[in-house]
């Protein structure tokens, strides 16, 4: 008995296999000043590649775009601190992101940087169209100097409290504590992060101006044009609260600063165009440069300008406003693109109870555990604790715990007992089914259905309800097996064990295919098991060029194979199997307690 995949509803519209989609998965833009952590991580970039395998697998025309943030301060605050250039932090470190992205399998179409020639010329194509469209304006303002480094300072050369909640290490830009965005003048007890002085005066200094007041009143229309149901309601809310309440105020978008875009301008060869605003107009960069670097230059268009294209942007709950807020009035302000379909952020992941923190060494590096663990346990742990709802507390003990209950003896069990007793009894092959009984018929149509499901929380996003509901499916197979015990009815009635091992093997086969979005390394080592020949996991590459005299680095993915592969699967009986191994290793309980102690070592 086989199913045929249902429609999946999108809000009120129903997308068959037929509609294919584009799909703009739009991820944040991590600073290029260290090596990134789990809770970076669990944060954007593992829930955005989750939900875009997924919209490949649907059939969907997905565009996966992010890069290094390279302009940021914190890349010019380390450059400082080592006394080496801003570039040659991008250098150390661009590479080490690119390889977390590939061991850990986050599928980019593209991820480029910052500080390239197309990113320069798009950036300075917004400032240019903005200030022609009369959102731009120049005016003097105070700007916190450091008399003791005789420089001013930008907004994340400052830190101090916050005026509106107190929270004491508030940056100059945005305090991570309420989410508010600042400006460094209005911190209390500011103090300059070069020096640590506080020997600091307010000097009066021209700039220009990204008129947010302007560009309230649209921006307030748009959010409120009932078209929002499905976002996240702490994205939603403060979206609306800080909209609807008038302080909307210009921005300024230039800096004194060497390091950063030039603005494009006679007589401001001293003024650099600032992150902030450079940084998120990456999305559309990334974009034309992706489509440059597959031979179809206008191809950008598909994903920015048709109006059913739709664009979700990961991110974390500290960069809401300027994806909520801040570039959706850009986009107004630029004109003829698409505005975010949807923005879900996250909330923070936390580690045995305290806050991720670099600078007093309390992390847990991605690269530095995948020397010791393999990337699908952490995919899966990371996703069935997602903070997707309120801050989420890792603990060393749950990683083992979930390995060793849900993927070791759950997931992993069903597969390697099931796939081992085929392998070993019916001739290393898919065994014939005879006539279905009710229970077999249950099982099928409950594997099928799961698609439905599944991909329903899929297209939400939430993603944590996903993988539980499939890690339920596995328990019930689990059930079903111990129910049937083919390893007894095979010396009495071996039709009848023949029937269950097809049912159990087709309804493994569809457990990878909704597996997939998740662990896409034990899928595939799966797909391979039964017999199947081909690469369902896609290829990643990194992809060098030269800009002018400099080699460029990029994380280019090929995930055509993934295409329209989301829907119950039909086991050919007799088909081949490959000799079984466990997916998955279990670990030793006492790595919870050496994992621990090992950050207690290096806590500052």
């Amino acid at each position: 008995m086989f199913f045929e995949l249902w429609n999946v509803v999108w809000g009120e519209e129903i997308m068959s296999q037929e509609s294919a989609r584009k799909i703009l998965v739009a991820v944040a833009w991590p600073y290029c000043n260290g090596d990134l952590h789990i809770g970076h991580i669990a944060g954007a970039y593992l829930p955005a590649d989750i939900f875009a395998r997924y919209q490949r697998l649907r059939g969907n025309d997905v565009l996966m775009v992010s890069g290094s943030d390279t302009h940021g301060t914190p890349i010019t605050v380390h450059a400082e601190e080592l006394g080496i250039s801003p570039r040659e932090v991008i250098d150390r470190y661009h590479p080490r992101i690119l390889e977390l992205w590939q061991k850990f399998g986050i599928s980019f179409d593209l991820f480029t940087e910052t500080d390239t020639e197309n990113h320069w010329q798009v950036t300075q194509d917004f400032f240019l169209t903005h200030l022609h469209n009369d959102y731009i304006y120049k005016a003097e303002m105070e700007q916190l100097f450091c008399l003791d480094c005789q420089r001013f300072l930008a907004d994340r050369y400052v830190e101090g409290t916050c005026p509106y909640c107190g929270y004491p290490h508030a940056r100059g830009d945005q305090c991570d504590n309420c989410g508010r965005t600042l400006d460094s003048i209005e911190l209390i007890n500011p103090h300059c992060k070069i020096c640590g002085g506080t020997n600091l005066e307010h000097r009066k200094t021209e700039h220009f101006f990204l008129d947010l007041g302007k560009l309230n009143p649209p921006l307030v229309d748009w959010i409120n044009d009932g078209q929002k149901e499905h976002w996240r309601p702490s994205v939603l809310n403060f979206a609306r609260a800080q909209l609807e309440s008038g302080e909307l105020h210009g921005r300024p978008i230039t800096r004194d600063i060497k390091w950063g875009i030039p603005v494009p301008l006679p007589g401001y060869e001293q003024k650099s165009i600032y992150v902030w605003y450079d940084a998120v107009i990456g999305y559309l960069a990334a974009s034309k440069e992706w489509s440059q670097n597959v031979g179809r230059p206008e191809a950008w268009r598909e994903w920015w300008q048709q109006p059913e294209a739709r664009s979700f942007y990961f991110i974390g709950k500290d960069n809401i406003p300027f994806h909520a807020i801040i570039w959706p009035g850009m986009l107004i302000g630029y004109g003829g693109l698409n505005l975010p379909y949807d923005v879900p952020a996250n909330e923070y992941l936390n580690v045995e109870g305290q806050q991720l923190s670099k600078s007093r060494h309390w992390v847990v590096e991605g690269l530095d555990v995948l020397e010791r663990y393999d990337p699908d346990p952490w995919r899966y742990v990371l996703a069935a604790n997602a903070p997707e709802t309120q801050d989420i507390d890792f603990t060393w003990e749950e990683f083992v715990r979930r390995n060793n209950n849900e993927l070791v003896a759950t997931w992993g069990n069903l597969a390697n007992r099931a796939l081992s007793f085929c392998y070993k009894r019916f001739d290393g092959r898919v065994p014939t089914p005879g006539v279905l009984d009710q229970r077999d018929e249950a099982l099928l149509a409950l594997s099928a259905e799961a698609f439905d499901k599944v991909g329903a929380l899929l297209d939400a996003v939430k993603l944590r309800n996903a993988i539980t509901e499939v890690m339920g499916l596995a328990h019930e197979a689990n059930r079903y097996l111990n129910e049937k015990e083919p390893w007894k009815r095979i010396k009495t009635d071996p039709a009848a064990a023949a029937t269950t091992m097809y049912v159990c093997l087709q309804v493994i086969d569809r457990l990878k295919v909704l597996f997939l979005p998740f662990l896409p390394f034990s899928s595939q080592k799966l797909h391979t098991f039964l017999g199947y020949d081909d690469d369902i996991m896609g290829r990643q590459f990194v992809e060098k060029y030269k800009e002018t005299e400099r080699e460029h680095l990029a994380l280019r993915y090929d995930g055509s194979a993934l295409a329209e592969r989301w829907e119950p699967t039909t086991l050919a009986p007799g088909q081949p199997l490959r000799k079984p191994a466990p997916l998955f290793v279990k670990l030793d309980e006492s790595i919870a307690e050496a994992e621990t102690a090992r950050m207690l070592a290096h806590l500052g």
